[in-house]
């Protein structure tokens, strides 16, 4: 299968050794994505913020965010959780991927109320 990686703007891709999004064949996966850009707002701007990181991450890689199929949210704050889902209902109402939301003690930024990962395909193109 061919595999391409997707760079984002993250300065840390090079010293951590990772990429914002890798292709394989006609899947898509995207790496944590926090809401750069939108360090101090609530957790519904986080939300928004991470998930528009996602879909030019996945139109870079040949996707889009019609095409998700698993998202993973990780929270900071438990009691953040409708927020942050009413915004993934926002993006993903009618396309319904399959989701997990998890509790977890700190993300890398402390200011990061979310983080969130996504898997799509390429649905047009068959595996390489």
């Amino acid at each position: 299968m061919t595999r391409k990686n997707i760079s984002g703007t993250s300065p840390f891709e090079p010293i951590i050794g990772f990429s914002r999004a890798v292709r394989i064949g006609n899947r898509v996966h995207v790496s944590g994505t926090g809401p750069v850009g939108a360090d101090e707002a609530d957790v519904a701007e986080q939300t928004d913020q991470c998930l528009t990181l996602i879909a030019a991450a996945l139109k870079n890689a040949g996707s889009s965010i019609e095409h998700v199929y698993r998202t993973r949210m990780y929270l900071t704050r438990a009691e953040d959780w409708e927020a942050a889902g009413r915004i993934h209902g926002k993006f993903f109402g009618l396309i319904r991927p399959a989701a997990t939301m998890v509790v977890v003690a700190a993300l890398l930024n402390p200011n990061w109320r979310i983080e969130i990962e996504a898997d799509a395909c390429i649905p047009d193109e068959k595996p390489v």
